[in-house]
């Protein structure tokens, strides 16, 4: 009876000994993240007369989304002239985002396509730092619909009848991140306390495609349409601080130094013809309310403008997302 109460105890005193000790490596790890995230969080150089972290580790973010896609086009023929004016359905999502040290995720709620009504799908990947930036979106939609006019005559392209793809691919590197910060405006990870600009410096990448679905009518005759560019170019960006009020406005215009679109119509493909200049514009710009130091709010708002061709034979694409908040800093 000793033996097996002594037996007991030394397990009793293992187990112990064990779930402390894998307590202790849990709170061992959380350590070294938490101190590797902080390390980075307050690494890098900037004035801190213009620029500084918030002082509360964790920012908390309810957010309205609402996007959308709009394709104009004119094409010159030997039949007549071909014009047209597309749009998707805009897209509306309800989003709650938790950022931490600098690190964030968020979870979208998108009730239209809960309800079945909107199927489109939209991935964005944002990473905004002082020096540097990438924001990334692809984008799959059924919606997208309009009028298609020659001469005289008009068809009109419903919703399903063509699946409309695009990847978007945006980087920039601001001159003056020591005193400028995108953060600031659009994340809300630095706090800009005093107005400053920047020249910028970018380059955007598109591939886009449009094709038929199965429900397609016979009009179509097997339409694709493809599209690759890749610009480089640059702009200027400005943060304007006013009490408790942060503006921010940008414009990033680049040139298409790479082009490679077609046409395939019943099987036969058709390149389309370059024209210089051709251009891509990105436009950006943001309203933050610091109401205290915990509570913010404000909109930010997103204009990617494609233009290519010349006057009589174009192909305009403008994809645009804006974006409503309010936040609480614990």
């Amino acid at each position: 009876m000793m033996k097996m109460r002594k037996t007991a105890m030394i397990l009793l005193t293992l187990m112990v000994g064990l779930t402390a000790s894998a307590q202790d490596q849990r709170e061992s790890v959380r350590t070294r993240i938490e101190t590797a995230l902080r390390a980075n969080y307050e690494r890098g150089s900037y004035d801190t007369l213009y620029i500084k972290r918030p002082d509360s580790k964790l920012l908390l973010r309810l957010r309205g989304n609402l996007s959308g896609t709009t394709i104009k086009s004119k094409d010159k023929e030997a039949e007549g002239t071909i014009r047209s004016k597309l749009s998707t359905d805009t897209r509306g999502t309800i989003s709650v985002g938790a950022s931490y040290l600098g690190v964030s995720a968020a979870v979208a709620l998108n009730p239209s396509r809960l309800a079945g009504k909107n199927k489109d799908m939209e991935y964005n990947i944002n990473f905004y730092g002082n020096r540097f930036g990438i924001e990334a979106c692809y984008q799959d939609s059924k919606t997208l619909s309009g009028d298609i006019t020659r001469d005289d005559d008009s068809y009109h392209l419903a919703k399903g009848d063509v699946r409309y793809r695009m990847l978007n691919i945006t980087g920039y590197y601001a001159f003056n991140h020591r005193r400028f910060s995108y953060p600031a405006a659009f994340t809300q990870s630095y706090i800009q306390k005093r107005s400053a600009g920047s020249w910028l410096l970018g380059c955007t990448f598109q591939s886009g495609r449009i094709k038929e679905t199965d429900d397609a009518p016979d009009e179509l005759n097997n339409t694709r349409l493809s599209m690759n560019c890749f610009a480089i170019g640059g702009g200027y960006g400005y943060n304007f601080v006013v009490r408790k009020w942060l503006f921010h406005a940008s414009l990033q215009p680049s040139l298409i130094v790479f082009n490679d679109n077609s046409v395939r119509v019943s099987g036969k493909k058709f390149k389309q013809e370059t024209h210089f200049p051709e251009m891509i514009f990105n436009t950006r710009a943001a309203i933050i309310y610091n109401i205290n130091q915990r509570y913010l709010a404000g909109a930010t708002f997103l204009f990617n403008t494609t233009m290519l061709g010349d006057r009589s034979d174009y192909t305009d694409v403008l994809k645009w997302r804006a974006r409503a908040f309010v936040g609480i800093r614990l």
